[in-house]
């Protein structure tokens, strides 16, 4: 295959096709900056886009290293073959109707199975995608304006939408943004490969994602660690809820979790930042591209507004932000630069006393960022560039910058509107090494969001993907459920089935009062009225059985000395692999939703962290003198549970503990839920 830098930047370009879009590529590329040849290739026209046209790919002066093919769908295969036998480097795929268009065209797969193969070594992008464009060397294989300029070094973005992508180019808030890229179908080439391609190009400092779904887990994973290896950061955009780890679900873990509980699992254990707006990510880009990420969430932030300083404190406690109170070292260090009438803590007032003394600002903000911080932040909004002049805003700007040279902690301007730092402010602060954050709130995410930055699980296995797993599937009954728990090491109450409400009390004599009686064949017992706790005699358990809306019973012995209910699920994603979730467990699961997600196969570790990071985790360690739960015993349920996926991975759809009863000395799964295919 040939590499992708040779494409990404090319010395000499082909466009094929003569309509407005590649009009528009040809005049795209001298206006970006292109220094290299630009041929047109045209049948009929002399000239496209101000450039003469060659009537076909054989009366070239030269073979290209990048094409943009402007043509429709079942020509394009055709040339994709002749620029593959010509040696191309790879080429652009616009025309749509694809295996994107499938439901309405139903040669789509096919088409793009044939395009594929006519490129043969030849990269392909797309099909049905914009392209490229790079603004470090003046490519811009892009039908459509673009709002990059030339830069010697910046951050990329890659995604499946080209709209997306020329908003984002548009943006006005000083990001260096070096190339996009369109990623379109990835017929051939996937957003892992692109991104691999511009990570190894040392002018690029950072990478966004903006994804739509994910095809090949595997590449990913190959993306993560080399951006590891490289040192390099990525944030991702992902957005779409697909249904396929729900379809016929039963369990209330399938409810709580879905597709994104699964991408958001997976873009952690990869190392990657996730966000949930275009707006967070272009200033998360901003920041990894100045500081390659924040070692925590740990901030200092000074703002001459006690109104702002508030606000820096409200937000940041909602997205989880910390403000490490001062020590007797700054607050000495503060009291001499501010004197003794502004109150010290951290966010900072520090008033108006010092406005315009640019060394007292300096000495302020030193005194406050001379600590163990991953940001000094300092809140400033310059007034409307249109009707003020503002010579002291610039004062403050010196001062962060000389903070950073002073402390080396990494320093940021927020803007409480995103409009409060113009354009010009942005590209100035970064220049001289300073962040500039549009806007209080999402400021604050993007902090938080560079935080995350490879705290991944490194050197994890390989994420557990589903094989098969296409055929029927069926609800175990709760006995079988649990034969299977138990076989797997699972705690299990002692349990006897009955057929009929008169056997049922005898079969619970037998176990021994007190005992829990369970109506067989419904997925959701209590809310159907299916589950009698705490039964004491034959009677009332033939009694509670009469009343219940089933045909067969579970009769099981009663487990005491609950200290905590858990949920543990596992649900089948096809894009992410199997999605284990944590949480609390009971009757109140889906109304509290206080769960964690993980991907199998996760580390004792990683499910311990999982588990003390539930809001509700004090109640496994013990909480207000009551006792803590035994959680070994936990730890080994989880991981006994997950080593049965691994086992049933071919066929198991979805599997769920709820509750897991968690004492003070061992665990027993209360009740369970499996929904499986047969064995072969």
């Amino acid at each position: 295959m040939e590499p992708l830098s040779r494409f990404l930047s090319p010395r000499a370009i082909v466009v094929i096709g003569g309509g407005t879009w590649c009009e528009s590529v040809v005049r795209q590329c001298r206006d970006t900056g292109f220094s290299g040849p630009i041929w047109p290739v045209h049948p009929k026209k002399s000239q496209v886009g101000g450039l003469p046209a060659y009537p076909d790919l054989a009366s070239l002066p030269g073979t290209p290293d990048a094409a943009f093919i402007g043509v429709n769908r079942e020509l394009s295969v055709q040339i994709a073959g002749e620029l593959s036998a010509m040696g191309c480097g790879g080429a652009v795929c616009f025309a749509a109707g694809f295996s994107e268009a499938i439901s309405e065209l139903s040669d789509g797969d096919a088409l793009q199975a044939q395009l594929v193969a006519a490129a043969g070594k030849m990269r392909i992008l797309g099909p049905n995608c914009y392209g490229i464009v790079n603004a470090l060397d003046g490519v811009a294989l892009w039908p459509d304006r673009h709002g990059l300029v030339p830069c010697d070094s910046g951050v990329a973005v890659i995604g499946q939408s080209s709209n997306v992508l020329i908003n984002l180019t548009m943006q006005r808030r000083g990001l260096p943004l070096a190339a996009v890229v369109a990623a379109g179908n990835q017929a051939q080439t996937s957003m892992a490969d692109l991104g691999i391609a511009l990570l190894e190009d040392p002018r690029i400092t950072a990478l966004g994602l903006h994804i739509e779904g994910i095809s090949d887990l595997p590449a990913f994973e190959r993306l993560a660690r080399r951006a590891q290896e490289l040192g390099k950061p990525i944030v991702a955009l992902k957005v779409g809820s697909s249904q396929q780890a729900q379809e016929a679900a039963v369990s209330h873990t399938a409810s709580l979790t879905g597709s994104d509980a699964g991408a958001r699992a997976l873009l952690r254990r990869l190392g990657m930042a996730q966000v949930d707006t275009a707006s967070e990510l272009v200033e998360t880009l901003k920041l990894l591209h100045v500081t390659g990420g924040l070692a925590s969430v740990r901030i200092a932030s000074a703002s001459c507004s006690g109104g702002e300083a508030s606000l820096m404190a409200d937000m940041g406690e909602v997205v989880g932000i910390e403000y490490p109170a001062l020590d007797e070292t700054r607050k000495s260090a503060l009291r001499a630069a501010l004197g003794p009438k502004v109150a010290l803590a951290n966010p900072l007032d520090y008033n108006t006393y010092i406005w315009g003394d640019e060394d007292a600002l300096t000495a302020t903000f030193t005194a406050l960022c001379n600590a163990d911080l991953a940001l000094g932040c300092v809140v400033l909004d310059y007034p409307r560039d249109d009707r003020f002049a503002a010579p002291e805003y610039d004062q403050v700007l010196r001062a962060v910058a000389a903070t950073r040279q002073a402390t080396g902690t990494p320093m940021a301007l927020v803007s409480l509107l995103a409009e409060g730092l113009p354009e010009s402010v942005a590209t100035k602060a970064i220049q001289m090494g300073i962040t500039p954050l549009c806007g209080m709130a999402d400021a604050l995410r993007a902090i938080r969001a560079a935080a995350q930055i490879g705290q991944g699980a490194k050197g994890s296995a390989p994420v557990l993907m589903p094989q098969g797993g296409h055929g029927a599937s069926r609800v175990f009954s709760e006995a079988e459920a649990k034969a299977l728990l138990s076989q797997a090491g699972i705690r299990v109450p002692k349990s006897t089935r009955a057929a009929c409400a008169q056997s049922a009390g005898s079969s619970a004599a037998q176990i021994g009062f007190p005992v829990v009686l369970k109506g067989e064949g419904i997925a959701h017992k209590t809310e159907a009225g299916a589950v009698a706790l705490n039964l004491g005699s034959a009677q009332a358990v033939t009694q509670a059985a009469a009343n219940m809306p089933a045909q067969s019973f579970l009769v099981e012995e009663m487990i005491t000395g609950t200290v905590a209910e858990l949920l543990i699920g596992v649900t089948r994603d096809a894009a992410h692999g199997f999605v284990l979730t944590l949480g609390l467990g009971g009757i109140l699961t889906e109304l509290i939703r206080d769960t964690a997600s993980l991907l199998i196969p996760a580390s004792r570790d990683e499910i311990r962290n999982a588990l003390s990071g539930l809001r509700t985790g004090a109640l496994l360690t013990g909480y207000r003198g009551r006792p803590g739960a035994d959680l070994d015993a936990v730890l080994d349920t989880v991981l006994a549970l997950q080593d049965m996926v691994q086992t049933h991975a071919d066929r198991l759809h979805e599997i769920e503990i709820n509750p897991l009863i968690c004492r003070a000395c061992g665990a027993v799964a209360a009740d369970a839920l499996i929904r499986m295919e047969e064995s072969a």
